[in-house]
């Protein structure tokens, strides 16, 4: 499952460069994958990617962005469910298409 940030963050961008896959963006801010730009998730706070996160799998054990939260707003996202195999393709799918 991809990670999320709640309404509880300050936009303080602690997490933001903990990401190896480039999903954490800034709040109001494009985001682009494959080479193409798309518009931002969330205007209020900073936002993570879901088709870009893979939690981590294929660099760490765990999510990195979790702990640098100092207001713990980054959770598991529940509509978000991906075994570590579908995790591993999408980090794969990103290796070869570009962050």
């Amino acid at each position: 499952m991809a990670v999320m940030i709640t309404d509880d963050c300050i936009s303080c961008a602690a997490c933001e460069t903990e990401c190896p896959n480039d999903a954490i963006y800034a709040a109001g801010s494009s985001w682009t994958l494959g080479g193409q730009e798309h518009d931002s998730l969330n205007d209020d706070h900073t936002f993570i990617v879901p088709d870009k996160c893979t939690e981590c799998v294929g660099f760490f054990d765990e999510p990195q962005c979790i702990p640098a939260c100092p207001t713990e707003a980054i959770v598991k996202d529940p509509a978000r469910e991906e075994t570590q195999e579908q995790l591993m393709a999408k980090k794969e799918h990103l290796d070869s298409v570009g962050r």
